[in-house]
C-alpha cells in the first residue's frame, strides 16, 4: 500500500487545492485522508456525504461530585496551574488533567475521565472515501487524533482492497506533521515563490531527510517571481527532489474554491492544464516504480 502525503511550510500555499485537483485527476480507486485536524479544509472541495461520526477522546478531566465536596480546599491548594478557584470550581481552560486534585481528595469527591476532544468522520465522496477529523477549539493532542485518522485511512483501503491513500497533511513541521509522515512512501511538496518559501522548503526537506522519506517538489503561483521559483527549483535538485512541475497564478483557482470543487472539474485554465501535467508525471513515476517492484518480485 502507497501512502502520498501533501506537506507544505505554512499555510495558503494551495496545498488542498492541490490535493482535491490530484484527487479529481487521479481516475484509480484511493482512500483520501485530511491529516490537518485542526482546520480540515480538504472536505470543503469534495462534497463529502457523511457516513459515521465518532468522538475522539484523549487526555483526561476532573468530574466533580458536589454532594461529597465537604469544601476542605485541598484539591485547590495541590493545585498547581491555578484550575481551582476560590468557590472550588475548577475551570477546564486552566486544567493540565493531572489528576493531583483527585488523588489528594480526602472524601474522593473528585475522578478523571477521558476527555472528548474532537470528532472523527468518514464520508463518501465522488472521488473516493474520505477520513477527517475536528479538534474542538483549544483541545490539544493533534498528534494523536492525526494517528487515527490514519489509522482509519488503512483499516478502509484494506477493507475496500485500495492500494492508494492520498493524504493531505497541516502546514508547517510541528507535532501532527510528524504524526502524519508515519508509514508515508512519499510526500509532495507544495511551495510559493518568496522568501518565506525558500525557507520553510529547506525545513522540509531537512524533515524527510531525517526521516529518509523521498520528496518530489510543486511550485504554486511559479509566474509571481520567476527568479525565485528558479532558487527553489535549484535547491529542490541539490536537496534531491524530484521536480514534478509548476503551477502559474491563474484566477480561476478562486472560482473553483468559491464554488467548492475542484479545479479541474470548473476550469480549462493554465492552472488545470499545469496540474494535469503534474497528475500524469506523477502518475507513470507510481505505477511504472510499481510495476518495476513486481517485477523484481519472485
Amino acid at each position: 500500500m502507497k501512502e502520498i502525503l501533501l506537506l507544505s511550510g505554512k499555510g495558503g500555499t494551495g496545498k488542498t487545492t492541490i490535493c482535491a485537483a490530484l484527487a479529481a485527476l487521479w481516475k484509480e480507486p484511493k482512500v483520501l485522508a485530511d491529516a490537518d485536524v485542526d482546520a480540515s479544509n480538504l472536505p470543503l472541495l469534495l462534497a463529502p456525504r457523511p457516513v459515521s461520526r465518532t468522538p475522539f477522546f484523549a487526555g483526561w478531566e476532573p468530574v466533580k461530585e458536589e454532594e461529597k465536596c465537604t469544601g476542605c480546599g485541598l484539591c485547590r491548594e495541590k493545585c498547581r496551574f491555578g484550575a481551582i478557584g476560590e468557590d472550588l470550581r475548577i475551570n477546564p481552560l486552566d486544567c493540565e488533567g493531572c489528576g493531583v486534585c483527585a488523588w489528594f481528595c480526602p472524601e474522593k469527591a473528585l475522578s478523571m475521565r477521558e476527555k472528548e476532544v474532537g470528532e472523527i468522520f468518514v464520508s463518501e465522496t465522488p472521488y473516493g472515501p474520505l477520513v477527517h477529523a475536528e479538534l474542538y477549539p483549544g483541545e490539544e493532542n493533534s498528534g494523536k487524533l492525526v494517528v487515527e485518522v490514519k489509522r482509519r485511512a488503512r483499516a478502509l483501503a484494506e477493507e475496500k482492497g485500495i492500494n492508494f491513500i492520498l493524504i493531505d497533511g497541516s502546514p508547517g513541521v510541528g507535532c501532527p506533521v510528524i504524526a502524519s509522515l508515519s508509514g508515508v512512501s512519499l510526500c509532495l511538496l507544495v511551495a510559493e515563490p518568496t522568501v518565506s518559501g525558500l525557507h520553510d522548503f529547506r525545513r522540509l526537506a531537512a524533515l524527510l531527510k531525517h526521516f529518509r522519506i523521498p520528496g518530489y517538489l510543486i511550485v504554486n503561483k511559479a509566474d509571481l517571481a520567476p527568479e525565485l521559483t528558479e532558487k527553489l527549483l535549484e535547491l529542490a535538485s541539490i536537496e534531491g527532489f524530484v521536480r514534478l512541475g509548476s503551477v502559474p497564478y491563474d484566477p480561476e483557482v478562486f472560482e473553483a474554491l468559491r464554488a467548492g470543487r475542484p479545479l479541474p472539474e470548473v476550469s480549462r485554465g493554465p492552472a488545470r492544464k499545469a496540474l494535469l501535467g503534474i497528475s500524469n508525471r506523477f502518475h507513470k513515476i507510481i505505477f511504472e516504480e510499481e510495476n518495476h517492484e513486481d517485477r523484481r518480485s519472485p
